[in-house]
């Protein structure tokens, strides 16, 4: 019979299952929608901070709910609740998720005990980006810290979680470093945790 077929079990959209279905974007598609995310965002205000905000504070959304996605679609609703375990997961299932494969590397920082860095050598976000001489250190990064940091602050683990270009010897480009800086908070529930 044409036209019926499995959309037709379901009378409502809620009601269908969140299946994993196709799981990539076209690499095209994604660079088009994100440069005009940029450019709207750079119409919108006066200097780079705030240009990375805006994108920092896109990202948080995208991060909030690809944490709910994750979660329920592979955790059966449970979270991490330890520190390792949530970076972890950044590091390994958020950034395959969006990315199509694990981070370069997870490391913690040498000065200080609160941070933590992820490291790209060529994040999705900077690859087909040029920066104008006048924009200085802008940075797209941004936008994937904000995803970091809207994963975490779902999970419980408030963070400053910031992008910066690292210059790497040999390379033409910097790799990117994804600086996330924990609540003290979240430091002291980790250490009675124990």
């Amino acid at each position: 019979m044409i036209g019926v077929g499995k959309a037709k079990q379901y009378g409502n959209v809620l009601d269908k299952p969140l299946t994993r279905g196709k799981q990539e974007v076209s690499l095209s598609a994604f660079a088009f929608l994100f440069s005009e995310l940029v450019q709207y965002n750079q119409t919108q205000v006066d200097n780079i901070g705030e240009l990375e905000r805006r994108l920092e504070d896109a990202g948080y959304a995208v991060g909030a709910r690809v944490l709910e996605l994750l979660c329920h679609r592979d955790k059966g609703n449970r979270r991490e609740t330890r520190l390792l375990g949530i970076l972890s997961f950044v590091h390994s299932t958020v950034w395959k998720v969006l990315f199509g494969k694990v981070a370069d590397s997870l490391e913690k920082g040498t000065e200080h005990e609160d941070e933590y860095m992820i490291s790209e050598k060529e994040l999705l976000v900077n690859k087909f980006i040029s920066i104008p001489k006048d924009m200085g250190t802008f940075n797209c990064g941004a936008f994937v810290a904000g995803i970091v940091r809207g994963v975490l602050d779902g999970a419980g683990f408030p963070a400053v979680v910031t992008a910066h270009f690292v210059p790497m010897e040999g390379q033409q480009r910097p790799r990117t470093t994804i600086l996330i800086k924990f609540a003290e908070e979240v430091l002291q529930r980790e250490a009675r945790l124990g």
